[in-house]
C-alpha cells in the first residue's frame, strides 16, 4: 500500500487538541491544497472563511451543539457553496444573470465539501488533525449574521483542525461497513433487513441490534439538533427555490466535469 493510501486508511476525526499552533506555513500548505481540489468548470463555487477571531470560535463552539472542543482547535474553516461571487460577476459583466437555483446550490455544495476534503488529507499527511462539523449547517438566522453570509452563500462544512493528543493518535479507529454493502453495481437495491443486520454488525457490539439502531434513531435521527439542521437548510433553500430558473443565462451551457 502506498503512502498516500495509507494516510486515507488512518485517517480518523480528532476531536481533542494539543497546546501547539499550526504554522503559517502549514497552514497556507493546506488552504493550498484545499483549492487544487477537482471543481465544476474550474469556477471553485466555494468561498472558505479562516475564522481566526477567538470570540467567534467559542460564539461557533456554542451554536454547534455546544462542542467546547471548537473553541479549543487550532484552525478553523468554513467551507461556503457559493454563489454569490459569480452572480455578482455576471451582473457586473453586464450578462443579466438568471437567480441561482437549486441545483446550482447543489454543485456549489459538491464543489465546496471535495474542497474541504483535500484540506482534512493534506493536513493528516502534516501530522495535524481534523473533524468536520455539520451542525453548522443549523441555526441559519445565527450563523447568517455571525459569518456575514449573503442570501446565496451556504455553509456547506466546518473543520476543526490542531495536533492530535497522545489519547486521540492511539484511539482506534472506527470501523467501516464492508465494500459489498456500499457498491452496488449498476443500479441501486433496496437491503433486506437480514442484510442491514449484518452490515451494522461492526458498529452494535454486544448490544441487540434492535435496541443499538433505537437508540441510535433516538440520539442522531430524530433528535433536535437533527431537526433543527432540517429547518435551517430549508430556510437556506428558500431562497434558491422561490424564484424559479428562467431565461437570462449569459453565455454557453456551464462546463460541469472537474
Amino acid at each position: 500500500m502506498n503512502e498516500v493510501l495509507e494516510q486515507l486508511y488512518a485517517r480518523k476525526s480528532v476531536r481533542a487538541f494539543e497546546d501547539r499552533e499550526i504554522s503559517k506555513e502549514d497552514k497556507r500548505t493546506i488552504l493550498e491544497a484545499a483549492i487544487m481540489a477537482p471543481s465544476a468548470g474550474n469556477q471553485q463555487l466555494y468561498t472558505i472563511l479562516d475564522i481566526t477571531d477567538p470570540d467567534k470560535r467559542v460564539r461557533l463552539s456554542q451554536t454547534c451543539d455546544n462542542q467546547p472542543f471548537i473553541a479549543k482547535a487550532r484552525m478553523v474553516l468554513i467551507f461556503c457553496a457559493d454563489c454569490q461571487k459569480w452572480r455578482d460577476a455576471f451582473e457586473a459583466a453586464d450578462c443579466e444573470p438568471r437567480r441561482p437555483g437549486a441545483g446550482d446550490l447543489l454543485l456549489a455544495i459538491e464543489d465546496a465539501v471535495i474542497a474541504a476534503q483535500n484540506a482534512v488529507t493534506a493536513a493528516w499527511s502534516l501530522g495535524i488533525g481534523s473533524c468536520y462539523i455539520g451542525d453548522i449547517m443549523e441555526n441559519c438566522e445565527i450563523h447568517r449574521k455571525l459569518l456575514g453570509l449573503p442570501e446565496y452563500v451556504f455553509p456547506a462544512a466546518m473543520l476543526v483542525f490542531g495536533y492530535p493528543t497522545k489519547q486521540q493518535a492511539e484511539r482506534k479507529k472506527p470501523e467501516r461497513a464492508e465494500l459489498g454493502y456500499i457498491v452496488h453495481e449498476n443500479t441501486y437495491r433496496h437491503m433486506e433487513p437480514e442484510e442491514l443486520q449484518r452490515m451494522f454488525d461492526k458498529q452494535t457490539g454486544e448490544k441487540e441490534y434492535r435496541d443499538w439502531m433505537q437508540a441510535f434513531c433516538r440520539r442522531k435521527y430524530n433528535s433536535d439538533f437533527s431537526r433543527e439542521m432540517t429547518r435551517s437548510a430549508r430556510a437556506y433553500l428558500k431562497e434558491f427555490e422561490e424564484h424559479p430558473a428562467g431565461a437570462g443565462d449569459c453565455s454557453q451551457p456551464p462546463l460541469l466535469s472537474r
